[in-house]
């Protein structure tokens, strides 16, 4: 099984000089199966960098087929899908997986970024088969030789965890997600967060606790997890309640799991390449204490950054 990361940033892509390593684009990984499956999750603007390799190929000539799993319907993880080179050749074939919602269809929410007058070209003009597939918290399903499983996250109007696995190796996606403790985010909007310390309601603990069980049990046996880590311990205290995480929860979890192998993912837009190193360095020394054995990585941009899940990671 092969991990590329296209997109690595959150919130919004930030081209320049101090990103020029890790990458400045937001959200998109790309796993490819033994068998040639291709899933790509989220379409932050990643998407379109991938769009473009993937048009050398079978792509180009309407022959090829990709699933495209959306962990949530923010912009910086969907942001790239009207850029996305296959979606307008005739002959190719797409299915676009994210979670149910009560009130609108995942089509018509995708379609909405680009109706005028945000974007000059309407959704309905992609030439490409498309499919849409809406899931359920907790769903096992098939696509090819890759076996799906999803798990809910602690995120504003929810997102969702993705766990791969086929030809004996597993990949874990979990962005975006705050931790598990200090606030419930559901599908409403929070009209006050919880002051940071303060005591939830027994039936919120309860609902928190049995969330962080089940992404601990997505991630259990996983060669590799890709983590929400927007946030230092610092940052949190800032902006607690913004849905995501530390370096720290992330290696809580991985512990919990018996992963080996951790990669911190959405980095900050405002964070550089030097201070993403020393996020690294700083979580990594962290594990040797908190979780011995578990190996940090930081997610680069392609270029400099594809994982072969055999028997460990290289």
């Amino acid at each position: 099984m092969r991990v590329r990361f296209w997109g690595v940033r959150g919130s919004v892509p930030v081209p320049g000089p101090s990103t020029v390593r890790y990458g400045g684009n937001t959200s998109c990984v790309e796993v490819e199966s033994p068998a040639g499956t291709r899933l790509i999750i989220d379409a932050g603007t990643g998407l379109r960098r991938l769009g473009k390799q993937l048009s050398k190929g079978d792509f180009a000539e309407g022959k090829g087929q990709a699933h495209i799993l959306i962990s949530h319907t923010h912009w910086d993880h969907i942001q790239g899908l009207p850029f996305f080179a296959p979606l307008y050749q005739a002959g190719n074939k797409l299915t676009i997986y994210a979670r149910k919602r009560d009130d609108l269809r995942l089509r018509t929410v995708l379609a909405g970024q680009t109706e005028a007058p945000f974007f000059p070209v309407a959704f309905e003009e992609a030439r490409a088969e498309l499919d849409f597939s809406e899931l359920t918290d907790g769903q096992h399903f098939q696509i090819g030789d890759v076996a799906v499983t999803t798990a809910r996250l602690n995120h504003p109007y929810v997102a969702t965890a993705y766990a791969l696995q086929a030809g004996g190796r597993k990949v874990a996606y979990v962005s975006d997600t705050a931790p598990f403790e200090q606030i419930l985010f559901g599908e409403e909007f929070i009209a006050k967060a919880p002051a940071i310390g303060s005591v939830l309601s027994h039936t919120d603990q309860v609902k928190l606790a049995a969330m962080r069980d089940d992404v601990v049990r997505l991630c259990e046996g996983a060669d590799l997890v890709i983590y929400d880590t927007m946030f230092s311990d610092a940052d949190y205290l800032k902006f607690p309640h913004f849905g995501h995480s530390r370096p720290t929860d992330a290696i809580a979890i991985c512990k919990a799991a018996g992963v080996r192998k951790l990669a911190l993912f959405h980095h900050a837009p405002e964070r550089s390449d030097d201070e993403v190193d020393q996020m690294r360095q700083d979580a990594q020394s962290l594990a040797t204490t908190m979780a011995p054995g578990l190996q940090v990585l930081a997610a680069l941009k392609v270029l400099i950054s594809a994982f072969w899940l055999q028997a460990t990671v290289r």
